[in-house]
């Protein structure tokens, strides 16, 4: 019976042989051509994390909203140009996004201890999002690989793909099934929100209109979020943002979601059994989350002899 990296090794082959290139990655992807990538990858997200634990967060956005405009296919990081209408500059990213530096980081150690660029910059996104999971104390999941880098962005679509903090339920619902996912994908993914912060600008209008929303929590943010003003004034996602938990999930159910979206999914809809699920079994939503994770890296990959291995991961070779 053959190896699991045998296998691997058959389907690359069989991947650049197709002419039209299949969505099948592989965790063994590195095993041949860099068996320490993995392993470099990964120290330098916890160098980054251990110096600044937002960053965690940070990098699972990144992967994020890479893969829901047009794939995963590390099209987020492509500065603009006269020929690239930078996905940095969508609203949903402009002065939000963050981690570049570290990602720039990743590529320089990762290509420097394989001898060569070999690692694309899609499957570093997907592989520190992972790692940054992890430790905050997050489940871990079998990454898969072998992605390819986009050449092209697109800020346009990225203006319409990214779910809005500002969505209500069905647009959510609608916004993850154009991308294959399905409810039980929306409430797991969501759940990444136990790690990080959201700025005033995504969740003023909640406190200050919404009436889903318990009183004392929406005035104990409105110091920090003005009515007018302090944009970028930041306020955690959940209370224990640096612990990937089920705080977000038990903050939904007492309706102290801090972004309208959030909130969204228990609010009298057919995701608020998932969320209840969520808030009272850890292990349930870990094993949702992880599975959901390989779901959504899995959204239409450059494979085979499609696009690229960047040389830098801001620009196209």
């Amino acid at each position: 019976m053959a190896s699991r990296s045998l296998v691997c090794l058959i389907a690359f082959v069989l991947l650049a042989l197709a002419t039209t290139a299949s969505s099948q990655l592989c965790p063994d992807f590195y095993d041949k051509s860099c068996p320490v990538a993995l392993s470099t990858i990964k120290w330098v997200v916890e160098a980054a994390v251990n110096k600044e634990p937002r960053m965690a967060a940070s990098l699972l956005r990144l992967h994020f909203h890479d893969c829901f405009v047009n794939g995963c296919d590390g099209s987020i990081l492509l500065d603009p140009t006269s020929t690239i209408d930078s996905e940095k500059n969508a609203v949903p990213n402009l002065n939000s996004v963050r981690g570049f530096k570290v990602v720039d980081n990743i590529k320089s150690e990762v290509d420097k201890a394989c001898g060569s660029s070999v690692v694309s910059c899609a499957d570093i996104l997907a592989i520190a999002a992972r790692d940054s999971v992890v430790l905050q104390g997050g489940p871990t999941w079998e990454v898969q690989l072998g992605r390819r880098d986009s050449t092209t962005a697109s800020r346009t679509t990225a203006n319409t793909a990214i779910p809005s903090p500002l969505s209500d339920l069905p647009a959510l619902i609608d916004n993850f099934k154009n991308q294959g996912l399905d409810e039980t994908d929306l409430v797991a993914l969501s759940g990444g929100h136990t790690i990080g912060y959201a700025r005033c600008l995504a969740f003023r209008n909640r406190i200050y209109n919404d009436t889903n929303i318990d009183s004392e929590f929406a005035d104990s943010l409105k110091c920090e979020c003005p009515s007018s003003g302090g944009d970028s004034n930041l306020a955690p996602l959940d209370p224990t943002t640096e612990s990937f938990d089920m705080e977000y999930f038990r903050n939904l159910v007492e309706k102290k979601g801090l972004l309208h979206s959030d909130q969204a999914l228990f609010n009298g809809g057919s995701t608020d059994a998932l969320v209840e699920k969520y808030s009272s079994d850890a292990i349930a939503f870990s094993n949702a989350f992880a599975k959901s994770m390989v779901k959504m890296g899995n959204i239409k990959p450059l494979t085979g002899n499609e696009g690229e291995i960047r040389l830098n991961c801001r620009k196209v070779n």
